[in-house]
């Protein structure tokens, strides 16, 4: 039997949700703005979200005027997402190792580290042919990451915190390629339970290696969400704009 992967059996668990509620859809309106306010897309353009989840962004970028994808692989957060599907607005299960349409999309957006989640490279370079095969020649791939200097000088090895009257246990660390994030609680039933995050501490030269093998090119970073210079050394975030 194929072993689950870490982010299908966490993504699906209702316990993400309750650990990441203070995740709220003020966060993704205020990004968007600023998204669209520097890309200025046109009108009805085709746009996918890529590791959308519940559709937090995909919702903000139909409510802007544009015809919306959004694909993930956790069927239980698409079946969530779903009940805001319209006809501009629609969403599948779906991997993002490997294109949904091809040559059709103005904008992919993956937002929010909803990359590097994979045990071999030869699944991130999938993952980037698929993002670039998606988009129409002259489109724009958005993705946000994880700032990798500044997560590691602000680590925190040790953490509990407290949602909903679960206690999680939250310990992270640095094995010199990924982050890796284990935690561990009791639900309600009292069954311990025990996932593990782990991503990529990918640096901007990885991102702009891994994309122009793939066929985009780098035009522009940014280092948070309101869209501010990057800088590697303090910046909560890496995003980065590509062009095919």
């Amino acid at each position: 039997m194929e072993k689950i992967s870490w982010f299908e059996s966490w993504f699906n668990s209702p316990y993400y949700n309750i650990l990441y509620q203070k995740r709220d859809m003020h966060e993704a309106e205020n990004f968007t703005d600023a998204l669209l306010g520097y890309l200025n897309p046109a009108a009805g353009s085709r746009v996918v979200d890529i590791g959308c989840g519940e559709g937090r962004f995909s919702i903000q970028f139909a409510n802007n005027g544009f015809d919306v994808i959004g694909i993930d692989l956790a069927e239980n957060r698409i079946e969530i997402a779903n009940e805001n599907s319209n006809e501009h607005l629609q969403f599948f299960v779906h991997d993002m190792r490997f294109p949904f349409y091809i040559n059709y999309f103005d904008y992919a957006f993956n937002l929010f580290t909803s990359f590097g989640y994979f045990s071999s490279n030869r699944d991130n370079v999938l993952a980037a042919k698929s993002f670039a095969a998606g988009l129409k020649k002259g489109g724009t791939l958005v993705v946000d990451y994880l700032n990798k200097d500044a997560v590691l000088a602000q680590l925190i090895p040790e953490a509990t915190i407290e949602r909903e009257g679960i206690v999680f246990h939250v310990k992270k660390k640095y094995d010199g390629t990924h982050i890796i994030k284990d935690i561990r609680f009791t639900d309600s039933e009292g069954i311990a339970k025990h996932y593990t995050e782990r991503v990529s501490a990918f640096s901007l030269s990885d991102f702009e290696m891994l994309f122009t093998n793939a066929g985009l090119t780098l035009t522009d970073t940014f280092g948070d969400y309101t869209l501010s210079p990057f800088d590697a050394t303090k910046s909560p975030r890496l995003i980065m704009v590509f062009k095919k």
